[in-house]
């Protein structure tokens, strides 16, 4: 199992319905509004590194009013 911190930017005061849209996709374990340089941070979870790349592009970057993602994948040292 992958998960991963995603931050997004959203167009202006967009925030909210973004979270919420992207708290309902599967493999998302949260999504929260947040101030700041970035708008949202979802954590999420995927089988691998390529599905949860897809899932990024295919799922979370669809929602209107994205601007911008950054995917911070968690690694344990």
């Amino acid at each position: 199992m992958v998960q991963a911190y995603i931050l997004i930017q959203t167009e202006v005061g967009k925030a909210s319905t973004v979270a919420e849209a992207i708290a309902e996709l599967a493999g998302v374990i949260q999504a929260e509004d947040v101030t700041g340089p970035y708008d949202v941070i979802v954590r999420a979870q995927a089988e691998t590194v390529d599905e949860l790349g897809r899932m990024v592009v295919a799922k979370v970057q669809q929602v209107d009013g994205i601007t911008r993602t950054l995917t911070c994948p968690v690694v344990h040292l």
